[in-house]
């Protein structure tokens, strides 16, 4: 990185770094197909919607259409569930567990195959940059398909002395910040226990779950055996209300969860609801800074804040908060905004003009509770949905933005003196999802995490997924974990047996 260095008037020396440009490296869209239009995934078919209505599908970088998506109505959101009730009973539960493990298995393979073609595609419905949509996102869906595939004949020891039985058909509704790992998180444990899907996606970002579509026919799986059927709240409220459903499964804002939760109670529906967060990243003196604080760009700005589990509250040690700010300054002036397929970028474009008003609504909110806010100083590009990654200081306990969620890269620092302090004011939130803890000492580690109310924290690391481990939230950020051996769970139902 070049530098500049200037001197003051008390001969003190200042050096300015200057960020490298880069050469444009655009992934090509070629190895991509997008269809102009898409219909219902419905018993293993494209089936045209019940009220002939479709909705645009754009790139948020550029505000470009990139196809139409069929809106499934009540009538449609029946079929599919009477399809999956149809494959459940004729098929798929009597199928022998090693057997749908092969079909699971396959899927993941296929998935692995078109990892390419997955990525660019989520890139171009949802804006987030082609890295970590190539190196994460997509991998990490393969991955989940594989570890249930290899749980489909084993549930037996995974629960001993029991007799595990699928409860039925799962409606599962995800959400718009990670479309194809979600349908994976979802769908994978739900065939893995033999159940079968009707699965909603997104209204805006409905792509790859319908490439998904096109993959589980590829694999040949037993037509109903997933359904995938797209629309907007008014989709997913049928499936919630839907009296054939055994189980929701729901990824989303915790308004939401609270609704299915009404709409559910009285019924023997299961349910697990994964919701909002408003996650404590807490760094010790002891840290070790420079990781400390390229842990919570990862956090917080790499995935532009569309993780529930984003880092977006921080918390640093008196001592040494003005060293942590001045880095953090430092390291967000360098971050690249712009095209999400140039594989340089690091922020790409917000999801949507709803949410980018919505973030930019909790910045002036932030201005106006009296927090000092500071933005890179980078250039966005004309036209799409785009947000400088920001962050504030000397914010309050209090302040809505160290309180409720945003959902984009904004991040509110707060410091602390203690160890009880800090604990008090990371729990002190209706959020419970995840958190952050830097610190050299492993002691402090164990006391730290045995004592915040968070489904998931990190030891000197920050958003680090695997399937094997589960996850899940307290409070308001829901019940119910997805995720390793506890994730097959919530789809069976145990029965012990008799000694």
């Amino acid at each position: 990185m070049p530098k500049t260095i200037s001197k003051k008037k008390n001969n003190t020396i200042k050096l300015k770094f200057d960020t490298w440009q880069y050469a444009p490296a655009p992934e090509s869209k070629s190895a991509a197909s997008i269809k102009p239009q898409y219909d219902l995934f419905i018993n293993g078919e494209w089936v045209k919607p019940s009220g002939n209505k479709y909705f645009d599908t754009i790139n948020p970088a550029t505000e470009e259409k990139l196809s139409e998506v069929a809106e499934a109505n009540v009538a449609d959101v029946d079929k599919a569930v009477s399809a999956a009730r149809r494959s459940y009973e004729k098929v798929w539960k009597k199928m022998p567990a090693k057997e749908r493990a092969k079909y699971i298995f396959r899927i993941a393979r296929i998935v692995q195959e078109k990892a390419r073609e997955l990525a660019i595609i989520e890139t171009l419905d949802g804006g987030k940059a082609i890295r970590e949509s190539r190196d994460f996102d997509v991998p990490t869906a393969a991955n989940h398909f594989f570890y249930y595939a290899g749980w489909a004949d084993k549930l037996e020891y995974a629960f001993p002395n029991c007799a595990t039985e699928p409860l039925g058909v799962a409606g599962q509704i995800i959400p718009w910040n990670f479309p194809l790992l979600m349908a994976a998180w979802k769908i994978a444990p739900a065939l893995a226990t033999g159940n079968t899907v009707v699965l909603k996606p997104a209204e805006t970002t409905s792509l790859t779950a319908l490439k998904l579509a096109e993959i589980i026919q590829e694999a040949d799986l037993p037509p109903g055996v997933v359904n995938i059927i797209t629309g907007a709240g008014s989709t997913g409220a049928a499936i919630v209300n839907h009296p054939d459903i055994n189980k929701i499964a729901f990824t989303g804002s915790t308004d939401v969860g609270k609704i299915i939760q009404r709409a559910i109670a009285g019924t023997n529906k299961k349910a697990t609801l994964e919701l909002g967060g408003k996650a404590a990243n807490i760094i010790f003196e002891d840290a070790p800074i420079d990781q400390a604080v390229e842990g919570v760009v990862n956090g917080i700005y790499f995935n532009q804040g569309h993780v529930c589990c984003a880092g977006s509250r921080l918390y640093v040690q008196e001592s040494v908060a003005k060293e942590v700010i001045r880095k953090l300054k430092d390291r967000i002036e360098s971050l690249i905004v712009g095209d999400p397929m140039d594989k340089n970028t690091d922020i790409g474009a917000i999801n949507s003009r709803q949410q980018l008003e919505t973030i930019h609504k909790y910045i002036k909110i932030g201005e106006a509770e009296g927090s000092e806010m500071y933005q890179s100083s980078c250039s966005l590009p004309a036209k799409g949905f785009w947000c400088r990654p920001t962050l504030f200081t000397n914010v309050a306990q209090s302040n809505r933005i160290a309180q409720e969620e945003i959902f984009g890269p904004v991040l509110a620092i707060l410091t602390f003196r203690t160890d009880d302090e800090v604990i008090e004011k990371a729990n002190n939130s209706p959020y419970g999802l995840s958190a952050g803890v830097w610190t050299d000492k492993g002691s402090k580690i164990f006391n730290m995490t045995k004592r915040m109310r968070a489904g998931v924290i990190w030891a000197n690391t920050f958003n680090k997924f695997d399937p094997s481990s589960p996850f899940g939230g307290y409070k308001e950020s829901g019940y119910g974990r997805e995720g390793g051996l506890h994730g097959l769970l919530p789809y069976l139902n145990l029965n012990p047996l008799s000694p």
